[in-house]
């Protein structure tokens, strides 16, 4: 029987279209996917990340870190598989980011080797800002590592995941960038400072709070007021 419209999908409609010869309907079916029961979408995903197609792999591996009420544990071989083996670079960065999605300690291994591989900047940035959710302290040497790196927009998500990790010995790793051209990143390094959050981070957060980028002093100055009660 066909469906109302308004009705939810439901899984048999879904993996029919997940298996016709049609990008468009495959596609459709991984989006639709998200209004099932959660081990249903696990269920359509898990067909999904296995197709020819780059696009739906992509789709579906960037929901599977936020699939509601299923247990992790089966989908961690999946996102370590597409990560390590999946020829296109965007699918790696979505399952990097889908292994901080699900902030499952044991993907740290991973994720690590994965940086120390990996030639493409999106996916490293994505590995990088995927440490920074998992909060785990055995990142701190690739993350100091991926700040002192040649690309900005990787050094900036180092910066905010060193912030996450919430280890105070990366201050003196921040402190240089407080002088960056790019405003983003002392933005960054700013709230870094602000969430580490110690006597160190003071001085760096004095020098911010004089910013010509007003957004960065602004938060300097109530850093300062939040963390020590004065500039």
């Amino acid at each position: 029987m066909e469906a109302n419209a308004g009705d939810p999908p439901m899984l048999s409609d879904l993996l029919d279209l997940l298996n016709s010869q049609d990008l468009g309907d495959r596609l459709r079916a991984v989006n639709l996917a998200r209004q099932l029961p959660g081990e249903e979408t696990l269920t359509l995903l898990h067909q999904a990340v296995t197709d020819e197609n780059a696009r739906v792999r992509y789709a579906a591996i960037s929901q599977m870190g936020t699939v509601s009420g299923v247990d992790p544990a089966p989908i961690l071989p999946i996102l370590r598989q597409a990560l390590e083996k999946d020829p296109e670079f965007d699918v790696r960065a979505a399952a990097a980011a889908a292994l901080g999605d699900l902030k499952q300690p044991q993907a740290l291994t991973d994720l690590l080797a994965a940086y120390q591989r990996e030639q493409e900047w999106l996916v490293q940035f994505s590995i990088v800002a995927a440490l920074g959710e998992l909060g785990n302290p055995g990142a701190f040497d690739t993350l100091v590592q991926a700040l002192q790196g040649d690309s900005e927009l990787i050094s900036t998500a180092a910066a905010a995941a060193l912030g996450d990790l919430g280890d105070p010995r990366a201050i003196p790793f921040l402190d240089p960038f407080i002088d960056s051209d790019d405003w983003q990143l002392r933005y960054r390094i700013c709230i870094a400072l602000g969430r580490l959050g110690t006597e160190a981070a003071r001085p760096g957060l004095t020098r911010l709070a004089q910013d010509p980028q007003e957004q960065v002093a602004v938060h300097a100055r109530n850093a300062l007021g939040s963390l020590f009660g004065s500039l």
